[in-house]
């Protein structure tokens, strides 16, 4: 019935709404007789949403604990790096998805893809569990191979020093999928000691995660027939294309039903082209959207700092690219650019975005699952956001988009905004990375 109330699938960690795992009769594989899979679908705060599975034998004793993502391969895979410098950053939550690799230069620690599955822990529970592994055959090495034993006992003794702290380090964690984590316990502030970088995968990295195009996969008579099937494409005119809602097959970013975009290119005023593109999926309801620029990425970076000082700068239009991050000064608050999307809103409209995303990664309302101390901050942090996004108090929203393709909209143009600073600036290496500037050639292309 469609007035009876959705089904919960993955519920907030809180002690006041707890859920009871689902119990699953399953063979061990140690001894094999029948134990129980215990399932829980649940959502981890400031993350998104996952499974845990824990097995026992009653037979054998046997047990395994892991987590698998709840949600679907990311668009782009992720590289997080967080300097330990304390016993608070020891334990620092880590989800770890099968497909991460973990390292820490310091102490010449590599954990590959695949050779562990998939789990929640914390920084101290990684070089815990690292330690336990390498002493496990100890007692063996020592008749067997003493000089092994001694190596091994060496950098053992070498992680017991940094789980002491005598000396920070870093760890590095870069997961394909997209679905690996590490708590930032400032939020929702921005953590100075953890850098977070999405990547594009490569295409051997695709293939590990069982990702192929059609191309990949159909074979040569079936491209045969597709491409006589389809026949030549329809080409639109300038002046077409301008007018036409185009529309194309895709699948719904929430429950992968098949659903259909549409698109359409529009002009805005004393800006550019965009592109704008909605989905909206007939199974689940989810609504979607999007904007792109329609031209190329610009020749300098763009930073906008507007200060709204009346409740009516809250209806100015605005066009936030997929680069573009946010800053709000008062609220020490900064959200990167793909956590959004490409929008094209109002700076109310934009709030409203940014809130949903904060309450859909369980920032506030997180229940025990937060620290005290966390708790309060953002009890604080959505008491004074709530006032700004009401327009009761004054703020400076700042917009910064390296490939300069945003725009919020001039009150006062074709004359300069009082209220609104433009600034260009030249990109460094690093943006000009992430854009994937810095290997594109586009003169004398020819040329090997």
């Amino acid at each position: 019935m469609e007035n009876q109330e959705q089904e919960v699938l993955y519920s907030d960690i809180s002690g006041d709404d707890y859920r009871k795992p689902q119990e699953i009769e399953s063979m061990c594989m140690n001894c094999q007789a029948n134990g129980i899979t215990k399932l829980l679908l649940t959502r981890i705060p400031h993350y998104k949403e996952v499974i845990l599975m824990s097995f026992h034998c009653t037979e054998c004793g046997f047990s395994n604990n892991e987590i698998q993502s709840g949600g679907k391969i990311q668009e782009q895979g992720v590289r997080l790096e967080v300097v330990v410098k304390n016993n608070r950053d020891l334990s620092r939550q880590v989800v770890k998805s099968d497909y991460a690799h973990i390292s820490i230069p310091e102490l010449d620690l590599e954990i590959p893809q695949f050779s562990q599955k998939g789990e929640i822990t914390t920084v101290e529970g990684i070089l815990t569990r690292t330690i336990t592994a390498l002493g496990q055959d100890q007692p063996v090495r020592l008749h067997m191979e003493p000089e092994a034993y001694k190596t091994i006992k060496g950098y053992i003794e070498k992680i017991e020093e940094v789980l002491e702290m005598k000396k920070e380090f870093r760890l590095i964690l870069e997961d394909p999928s997209g679905n690996s984590f590490i708590e930032n316990p400032l939020a929702p502030a921005t953590d100075p000691a953890l850098k977070s970088k999405n990547f594009i995968r490569s295409k051997a990295q695709d293939h590990a995660l069982g990702l192929y195009t059609a191309e990949e996969v159909e074979t040569q008579e079936e491209h045969d027939a597709r491409v006589q099937k389809e026949g030549e494409p329809v080409a639109l005119t300038e002046e077409q294309l301008k007018e036409e809602v185009l529309h194309f097959d895709t699948n719904c970013p929430e429950c992968n039903a098949p659903a259909t975009t549409n698109m359409k290119m529009t002009n805005i005023p004393f800006f550019k082209e965009v592109v704008i593109m909605a989905t909206v999926c007939d199974a689940c309801g989810n609504k979607t959207n999007e904007v792109k620029s329609g031209a190329g990425i610009e020749k300098m970076g763009k930073k906008i700092t507007l200060k709204v000082e009346d409740p009516s700068d809250l209806n100015r239009d605005i066009l936030k690219s997929e680069t573009c991050s946010i800053a709000i000064s008062e609220l020490e608050f900064e959200m990167g650019g793909m956590a959004l999307g490409g929008r094209f809103t109002t700076v109310e409209g934009l709030l409203e975005n940014m809130q949903e995303q904060i309450e859909k990664n369980s920032i506030w309302g997180a229940g025990d699952a937060t620290a005290p101390d966390v708790q309060d901050r953002m009890a604080q942090f959505k008491e004074k956001f709530n006032l700004i996004k009401s327009g009761e108090e004054p703020f400076t929203l700042i917009l910064d988009d390296p490939a300069g393709n945003s725009y919020l909209q001039n009150l006062y143009a074709p004359d300069p905004d009082p209220n609104m600073l433009i600034e260009e600036y030249e990109r460094t290496f690093d943006q000009n990375e992430d854009l994937g500037l810095n290997d594109m050639k586009t003169e004398n292309y020819q040329e090997s």
